[in-house]
């Protein structure tokens, strides 16, 4: 089975190599070529646009920063409905809103190209052993045409039915890590200029029905300066601003996201947008001047 993959990024690249060691023929396209080097070396072919990869993958998957640029690899010039491979499924694991996943489907089913959307949660730490976690949404044939492949990128599938609902789901989830790490960053604030070993804070959380994922493993980190990035705080935050421009429209308000955000915004002033997500704490803690 031939499968593409655009975007190769640290997600992209992670999984872009589980796929190959498990044998499967990979062809990949970035805007940025040298961040294919690696995948390249590994066994991946390396096309020059999202039309050349089209025409030669049956599942091609894309792994990009926002719906601006799964519209640019989808629909301009050399994107991928101008492939005249019309038997190919594009499976967009961007986090994108819901209502532009849902157009640019529409768009993809103009040109009879079926289309499906696979967020998922987990960093290239776990992408690179099939260990994700995948929300799919989209045609149910496809999906299950394809299922074989998604079970290698992840070990937890949720098949949740029509376009956009994955996405949906998706910045849920964004926003449940997005108040994770700013409720563990201002706890081990309080702490530190309380003078008490946080550590001690996480002990206790973490004996707790309260405790998380982050908060036995990377909130340790946070306490030591050890930002190093799974997920930057800068995409992060570009998946936040897609959480209060879906909220508007819907009609709804989310203060806490709000706040969150103008939070984001000015870490990523401060020079902190590298960061992994958890750096969040620098930033809580050059306000309280130390």
């Amino acid at each position: 089975m031939k499968i593409g993959i655009i975007g190769i990024g640290m997600l992209g690249e992670a999984i872009t190599l589980n796929l190959l060691n498990l044998g499967y023929d990979v062809a990949v396209y970035n805007r940025t070529i040298e961040k294919t080097i690696e995948v390249e070396k590994k066994g991946a072919t390396v096309m020059e646009s999202p039309k050349s990869l089209a025409d030669k993958s049956e599942l091609l998957i894309i792994i990009v920063k926002d719906a601006n640029a799964v519209k640019e690899v989808s629909f301009a010039k050399n994107g991928i409905i101008e492939s005249k491979n019309k038997k190919i499924v594009v499976a967009d694991m961007s986090t994108i809103d819901p209502n532009e996943s849902k157009n640019i489907a529409e768009k993809f089913n103009e040109k009879h190209i079926k289309k499906i959307e696979i967020p998922v949660m987990g960093g290239p730490n776990v992408a690179i052993t099939g260990k994700l976690v995948m929300m799919a949404s989209g045609p149910k044939d496809s999906f299950e045409h394809y299922k074989i492949i998604f079970e290698k990128i992840a070990n937890k599938i949720f098949f949740l039915g029509e376009q956009g609902i994955a996405n949906s789901i998706k910045l849920a989830m964004n926003l449940q890590i997005t108040m994770l790490a700013l409720s563990l960053s201002e706890g081990i604030t309080l702490l530190k200029k309380s003078n008490v070993d946080p550590k001690i804070f996480l002990e206790v959380l973490n004996s707790t029905y309260f405790k998380t994922g982050m908060s036995e493993n990377k909130a340790f980190k946070m306490i030591e300066g050890n930002y190093d990035a799974t997920f930057t705080l800068s995409n992060l935050k570009k998946d936040i601003t897609t959480m209060t421009s879906t909220a508007k429209s819907l009609g709804i308000d989310l203060p806490m996201i709000r706040k969150a955000e103008e939070i984001y915004e000015n870490a990523i002033n401060e020079g902190l947008g590298d960061y992994d997500y958890t750096g969040i704490i620098e930033y809580i803690k050059k306000i309280n001047n130390f």
